[in-house]
């Protein structure tokens, strides 16, 4: 029989315009695994939605742009992913991040943003996949896989995130009167980053489609 993350006739359905849709993805090649989410919608959310989705993403980039002392537990900085949220009394019931290994376990023990996970240090890869979820409704993830880089700050040595995973987020999702200054720079400067790495891998498979794609997703 069929395991519960196989499709079958009988719980496969099709894909609506009117709904959410959460894809989680990834691999293991020879030089890395990769583990992303992206939640999309194709027509017109309601605005629960897309204000969820919008904290969620404003979760995302807060602990991905934080500035932290080497040595902090990953149970410390948690909140950062789940402020936004918090602030209109929404949450999620996972965990805020794992470690991934390479030749080894997707989800790879003891990195994290739980109580019971190692400090934080430089060269670890950690997720960060803030999300939400309304039961027989609809379910919102946003994860990237980042890098733990020493920060540039004058006293050392304090720790920041470099986030790996070049994607973009969906537009159509994003209220961007919920988002500061700081919040929309560091979509842009990402944006930027997406184009100069993804851009000219895909002109030179001469994907010309998702090349498309990509420039009217990644505008500032």
């Amino acid at each position: 029989s069929p395991s519960p993350c196989s499709p079958s006739n009988g719980s496969s359905r099709t894909l609506s315009a009117s709904e959410m849709y959460l894809f989680d993805t990834g691999g293991q090649y020879l030089d890395g695994t990769t583990d992303i989410t992206r939640t999309v919608h194709w027509g017109k959310p309601t605005p629960l939605q897309k204000e969820a989705y919008t904290r969620v993403l404003m979760g995302n980039i807060d602990l991905s742009r934080l500035v932290f002392p080497s040595n902090t537990a990953g149970g410390t900085v948690d909140s950062f992913a789940r402020r936004a949220l918090w602030d209109v009394g929404l949450n999620y019931g996972h965990g805020t991040g794992h470690g991934i290994g390479n030749f080894l376990s997707v989800h790879e023990w003891p990195v994290g943003f739980q109580s019971n996970n190692v400090p934080l240090e430089a060269g670890m890869f950690t997720s960060i996949e803030p999300g939400y979820y309304q039961d027989g409704e609809f379910g919102i993830r946003i994860e990237d896989i980042a890098l733990v880089v020493e920060a540039q700050t004058e006293e050392k040595p304090f720790l920041t995130f470099e986030v790996v995973s070049l994607v973009p987020y969906d537009r159509n999702l994003i209220d961007l009167s919920l988002l500061s200054p700081e919040q929309i720079r560091y979509l842009n400067s990402y944006y930027e980053r997406i184009r100069a790495h993804v851009g000219p891998e895909l002109r030179r498979q001469q994907l010309e489609e998702a090349y498309d794609w990509l420039q009217k997703s990644t505008e500032p």
